[in-house]
């Protein structure tokens, strides 16, 4: 049976790390997906990359997805670090912009490319998807309404496709971090405690994780809350 696997949003922070860590992994064929990531320097006969527009635009999504062929000798996996995150301000500061935003790069666009995916999925032999939902979409947070909503209607997405999905082979997780260890964050929090913020690349072990046991792992949010180190002897 050949894996192919599809990575949406691979030449951001999170994307690269977990692109690099899942390029050491056991798959056929791995499409990477971003704007324009065909300048990547990535040298690995088995990526293919695909330059991407607005994909909030299902004609994007459908257009992006045009070179991944389906077959009953595949499973195909996908996993999206699509996003992006507004907050400081309270519900009644909130312009309707900026709530719109927020649903439609964390909601829209992942449920396009869930439904598009899904479709190529039910003619293959089966598929995974493993998205990036956070811990404010299951913890409220003041001053993060707008983000805060748009993760959680991800949560009820997953919940939601994991239970349609047993009709197509398909199962869907998330992962859910408090924050990741990126340039742009370590800005954003220049006091942070470093240390204890989840790296990409752990969560790129942990996307692998749930590949590897996809055929029985469904519907479940995984929290990324903190970490501690672990020296070696």
């Amino acid at each position: 049976m050949k894996r192919e696997l599809l990575i949406f949003g691979a030449g951001g922070h999170l994307g690269k790390g977990i692109t690099q860590t899942l390029l050491k992994k056991n798959y056929d064929k791995i499409y990477l997906f971003d704007f324009d990531i065909s300048k990547s320097e990535i040298k690995d006969e088995r990526v293919s990359t695909i330059d991407t527009k607005d994909l909030s635009l299902e004609a994007n999504v459908f257009n992006s997805l045009k070179s991944v062929s389906p077959g009953k000798e595949k499973i195909f996996f996908l996993y999206s670090t699509i996003g992006g995150f507004f907050g400081g301000k309270k519900v009644w500061e909130t312009d309707l912009d900026e709530w719109n935003k927020m649903m439609s790069m964390n909601l829209n666009t992942n449920f396009i490319i869930a439904k598009h995916f899904a479709k190529i999925v039910k003619d293959s032999f089966a598929g995974s998807i493993c998205f990036t939902a956070a811990m404010t979409g299951l913890n409220e947070e003041s001053g993060k309404a707008a983000y805060g909503v748009s993760k959680s209607a991800i949560v009820h997405l997953v919940k939601t496709l994991a239970l349609e999905g047993k009709e197509i082979n398909l199962t869907v997780n998330a992962i859910a971090p408090y924050i990741i260890d990126t340039p742009a964050n370590r800005e954003w929090m220049k006091n942070g405690d470093y240390e204890s913020w989840i790296k990409p690349d752990e969560a790129g072990e942990l996307v692998d994780g749930l590949f590897s046991n996809f055929n029985f792992v469904t519907g479940n949010i995984i929290k990324l809350t903190n970490r501690f180190s672990i020296k070696k002897q």
